[in-house]
């Protein structure tokens, strides 16, 4: 039965966000609401929960993960950033933006594109996520809590819970998210190309 943590979405408790990041630097899959969606995330060094992760999703190693990250400072050790890449991200964090950028060596090849070495990460603006990041002192690598079959991803904790007690460690619950995607954009090239136009506003970044 995964355990269940009920918090305050603009004040999340921290002796309860505690208990999910012990749970996470045990192996631990939680599912944990965004300034998007819910996602699902575990411990980046963590080989079988990551795999655990994909197969959730039902997704194979070509489906791009991405690092929560609390804030930008944490950049440089996972990805590869020039003076121009790095002043779009200013821009666009913390907000509901993923960035794909050519992972250093310091991402494992297991999470990151397998044939570009790149890898997707945002800096979340959710009050509890961010705590949560806060208390663990590093990212979390997430995927969207879309279920296999499903085209929208699950916004209700009691609904995930139901549907993953079993498979899954916990479940934070922080009232509903907006149900929007991330606006997805790869910086890999010369040139900024939109890969998804979600809830993040292209004229935020100068980009419309």
């Amino acid at each position: 039965m995964a355990q269940y943590f009920e918090v305050h979405p603009e004040h999340p408790q921290a002796r309860l966000l505690k208990q999910a990041a012990d749970i996470l630097h045990k192996g631990g899959i939680v599912a944990l609401p965004t300034d998007s969606s819910y996602a699902l995330v575990c411990h980046l060094d963590d080989k079988s929960a990551v795999d655990q992760l994909r197969r959730i999703r039902g997704v194979d190693e070509r489906h791009h993960l991405t690092l929560l990250c609390r804030d930008l400072s944490e950049l440089a050790s996972y990805a590869r950033v020039d003076n121009t890449q790095y002043r779009l991200l200013k821009l666009g964090t913390p907000g509901p933006y993923t960035f794909i950028l050519e992972a250093t060596k310091e991402v494992p090849r297991r999470v990151s594109h397998p044939s570009r070495r790149t890898i997707g990460l945002r800096v979340p603006e959710h009050a509890t996520t961010q705590a949560l990041l806060e208390i663990l002192g590093q990212p979390l690598l997430a995927t969207t809590l879309i279920l296999p079959g499903q085209e929208e991803a699950l916004n209700d904790a009691h609904d995930i819970r139901v549907a993953l007690e079993k498979r899954i460690q916990a479940v934070v619950d922080a009232g509903a998210c907006p149900m929007a995607p991330t606006t997805v954009i790869d910086l890999t090239s010369g040139t900024p190309e939109v890969l998804r136009e979600g809830r993040g506003e292209l004229t935020r970044l100068g980009l419309a």
